[in-house]
Formats: C-alpha cells, structure tokens, sequence
C-alpha cells in the first residue's frame, strides 16, 4: 500500500470544500486534464464523476465512484481506468491545530494493476501522492476563503 501526508495550512473545512467539488478533481489529481460530472450529487455514495488522462496524442477515459463519505473527515473513491482496472484511493482529512493533515492511501483493487502490484509500483505510486498533495494544497490556497459553513 501507498500512504502518504502532507499538511495544509488551511482548515479542515477548507479542504473539505475542495475535496467536495467534483469540478476541482482535475486540479490536484495527477494526470487528469479534464473531468465532468457523472451520476449523483458529488461526494454522496454512488456519486460518479468522469475523466480524461492526456500524455501527449493518447488519450483515455475512466471514472471514479465515491464508495464512503463522512464529511468533513473521509472520502474513499474507486478509480476504473478501464484495461488497468480499479484502484481505492482513500482520502482522510484531519484537524491538526488550525490546519490539516491530509493522508492518501491507494492501492489497486481490480484488474491488471492489482495483479501486477508490487513494491516497485508503491514507490510510483508514492511519487503521484506527492505531487497530488501539493496540487490539493496548492488548489485549497487559491480558493478563496470562505466563512466557516458546517461542512
């Protein structure tokens, strides 16, 4: 398995607003250009979103369930990429002071990726958290800050 941590000197509220809108998936999850909304009321359980991954021509599709949500502590997706198969990417939010510690856990669940997981593919893995986690500090530091709103 693959944990990372990174804190963000933002509150939990505040990264839980990011956390919560499906239409900043694609700025702080790794190699998603675009993503839409799918099925459901983002981040309820069974709520769906779609989106692309781009390296250079190529181009693929895949989507990501919510499999649990307890706002504002707890998001854990299911990520389908399609011939890869799926991964669970849990996202924990912890208060810590006024700020956050933000803790990804993924691994492979389903399919090729699952059967070929390894050491080797935790280390990329822990790779794709960092740059994640700055990207989430980085999306959470430009919203704008917003009162405090019951999450």
């Amino acid at each position: 398995m693959a944990v990372r941590h990174r804190l963000i000197e933002r509150s939990v509220d505040e990264v839980w607003a990011v956390l919560a809108d499906s239409t900043h998936y694609d700025d702080w999850v790794m190699g998603t250009s675009e993503s839409r909304p799918g099925e459901g009321d983002w981040p309820q359980v069974g709520s769906t979103l779609t989106y692309t991954v781009r390296l250079g021509r190529w181009s693929a599709s895949g989507s990501t369930v919510v499999r649990r949500c307890e706002a504002p502590a707890v998001l854990e997706l299911e990520a389908d990429s399609g011939w890869l198969g799926t991964a669970r990417i849990a996202v924990e939010v912890r208060p810590w002071g006024e700020n956050a510690l933000v803790i990804i856990d993924e691994h492979p669940l389903r399919g090729s990726a699952g059967k070929l997981h390894n050491t080797a593919a935790d280390a990329l893995i822990q790779l794709r958290h960092r740059r994640m986690l700055a990207g989430l500090a980085d999306t959470v530091e430009k919203t704008p800050k917003r009162a405090h709103e019951p999450a």
